[in-house]
């Protein structure tokens, strides 16, 4: 038990539902949780069958099916380490991951293994077809649940790299466990949900989305989708309740014409992987008005910190919320002490959430996973976010920015994030991007990035800006684009257009 909650080995999760209701359905057939749970034993034993070491690691590069929604509990059944490598990446990325985590086999589609050049697997890595793996789960030798210990370590989860090379985020059964426990608890999730899974499953917010909705009963439905009208024909032809994203996709879903009755389906968004705009919530709130909406916070290094609860996002747009269950978040000063109300200081999640480190990387580790402030009553190690934050009377938080994202001209510290929301308020505005570029008297100057296709909206933002922001956050120059480039779970890839647009 862990503050009140019974933890258990990940590959149980099954075991919680009805055996007779919808557990996963999707192209390649659905399972109620009697037959899920039967097919998981099977891919677990025929991963077991493969000779590998307690603790070896198993990658898996696929689209999303079957297969992929269930290596996350079979590989920890098997006594194995799930490392799930996002389906977008390329084998140069694919290679590095393999190399890092030391994986011992990789399953993939045979397209994607074809990919795989000299030098791209490492020496002893077996290569294992998705499609034998799909045949043992429709008949082989099954193995029953596990007996893990919850401390062990079930997952390493790669970040996207846009940073730098990707670095493994070590994950245990209780940090899954628990992460499923404490969103399908907030999010008010019951066996009648059924979630759409269109974000990766490489990405901690995507295998949520199977953990949360499995251990509440409810049903799953994966989608690599094309185009977002393909989310909406998801949603219209399987009654989904549920839709995770990130705010490029929702700005994309706010430009389609959804009809009404299929709109009316979603019972609640739930986003994360960067804030939500004011106009995009305005948006979401007209397109979906049945829907609850959920802003969420969160780094893979601690799960997920802070959510909004519905009934606050109308009268608290800008706030991150509150700790979601199982997370301490603590604001606290550069010398560890706590900061007083509307004091902005760094956000520090400690608890039973917090991961393992980063895998085999113990210099990066030191500088993110630090012992927690004394005020922590859990104590140990904790994430040291880098993130600037401040928490209101309330006890609600609003994000400031990242230390490393803040731009420093000519002795002030300015948040892009505020630039940002404060130009996309402008109608005509979808996206909008600040940088801070060299400039030989400031330090940095900002540039402001937009997408859209009318030339027009750049007067209006700088007009607007001008009578919303002080002198010294205004913009040198706004460049309009016609797209912004992604990173693979689907977030603005800011790095790329840095070094694009930067200076």
């Amino acid at each position: 038990m862990i503050d009140g909650a019974e933890v258990r080995p990940i590959d149980h999760l099954l075991l919680r539902g009805d055996p007779t209701r919808p557990a996963l359905d999707g192209r390649s057939g659905s399972y109620d949780y009697a037959e899920l749970e039967v097919t998981l034993g099977r891919l677990a034993g025929w991963l077991a069958g493969f000779g590998l070491e307690p603790g070896a690691r198993v990658a898996s590069w696929m689209a999303k099916g079957p297969v992929a929604a269930l290596m996350p509990l079979a590989a920890p059944r098997a006594g194995l380490v799930n490392v799930p490598v996002n389906p977008l990446l390329k084998h140069a990325q694919v290679a590095h991951i393999l190399a890092d985590s030391g994986a011992a086999a990789m399953i993939g589609s045979a397209a994607r293994l074809d990919t795989l050049g000299d030098g791209d697997v490492p020496a002893g890595c077996q290569l294992h077809r998705e499609e034998d793996a799909a045949c043992a789960m429709s008949g082989g030798e099954g193995i029953g649940p596990s007996a893990a210990d919850p401390g062990d370590l079930a997952a390493i989860l790669y970040t996207s790299g846009s940073t730098g090379r990707p670095k493994g985020v070590m994950l245990t059964h209780v940090n899954l466990w628990l992460g499923a426990v404490a969103v399908a608890d907030y999010l008010r999730l019951t066996p009648d949900d059924r979630t759409a899974c269109v974000l990766p499953f490489s990405f901690d917010y995507g295998q949520n989305q199977l953990f949360s909705t499995w251990i509440a009963g409810g049903c799953v439905y994966p989608l690599d989708y094309l185009t977002p009208r393909d989310v909406m024909k998801l949603v219209d032809r399987r009654d989904i309740t549920t839709l995770a994203g990130v705010p490029p996709l929702w700005v994309q879903l706010t430009e389609l014409d959804w009809p009404a009755e299929t709109a009316a389906k979603l019972r609640r968004l739930t986003n994360s992987g960067g804030a939500l705009t004011r106009p995009l919530v305005e948006k979401l709130r007209a397109l979906f008005p049945q829907a609850d909406l959920y802003p969420m916070y969160g780094l893979t290094e601690a799960f997920r910190s802070t959510y909004l609860p519905p009934a606050l996002v109308e009268s608290h747009p800008d706030s991150m919320g509150r700790a979601i269950p199982f997370a301490e978040i603590l604001v606290v000063r550069p010398d560890g002490s706590l900061t007083g109300d509307d004091e902005p200081g760094e956000l520090v999640h400690c608890g039973p959430l917090v991961a393992q480190g980063y895998w085999r990387d113990a210099a990066r580790s030191a500088e993110r996973f630090r012992p927690a402030p004394p005020a922590s009553r859990y104590g140990g190690s904790a994430v040291w976010s880098g993130d600037t934050v401040r928490r209101d009377a309330d006890g609600l938080l609003y994000f400031v920015g990242r230390d490393d994202a803040m731009i420093k001209s000519a002795g002030n510290r300015i948040s892009p994030t505020e630039i940002e929301e404060a130009a996309a308020a402008v109608p005509g505005v979808t996206e909008a991007v600040a940088l801070g570029i060299r400039d030989d008297r400031l330090g940095q100057a900002v540039r402001l990035l937009l997408r859209g296709d009318d030339p027009a909206v750049v007067e209006g933002v700088a007009a607007h800006l001008k009578q919303e922001l002080p002198n010294f956050m205004q913009p040198r120059d706004i460049l309009l684009l016609d797209h912004f480039p992604r990173n693979p779970n689907g977030k603005i890839d800011r790095v790329a257009l840095a070094q694009e647009h930067g200076a």
